[in-house]
């Protein structure tokens, strides 16, 4: 029986323990750095313009949730797609190490998730 490894799943997302104590890359992004960095302008230019015009400075900051919700749930979706191929098309005699690896992605994007 695998025991889940709790002090693994409390490291930020971006990066993991590597051998002897040197921090790996972690997961990729859910959202890329640069449309990451667009919405976030966005945001912060609805937030700074809202003592002027705060209808506007919401129409903004509503249309940047928007865009994120909808890019990130269409990045789950193709990640999802692409996970559930590697295991659900596979013999039945598949090695449980290639399940386990399954599992593992399973697990580390529902954490990411849960972690928000």
């Amino acid at each position: 029986m695998m025991m889940y490894d709790q002090s693994r799943a409390q490291q930020p997302p971006d990066t993991q323990p590597g051998s002897a104590g040197r921090r790996t890359p972690g997961p990729e992004p859910l959202l890329p750095s640069d449309e990451r960095a667009k919405l976030a302008q966005r945001l912060q230019h609805a937030l700074n313009t809202f003592a002027d015009s705060p209808r506007e400075a919401l129409e903004e900051a509503e249309t940047a949730f928007d865009e994120v919700t909808a890019q990130l749930m269409s990045t789950l979706a193709e990640r999802r797609r692409v996970l559930h191929a590697t295991w659900q098309d596979q013999e039945p005699d598949t090695q449980p190490d290639e399940l386990r690896h399954a599992l593992r992605q399973y697990r580390e994007i529902t954490q990411r998730l849960l972690r928000m």
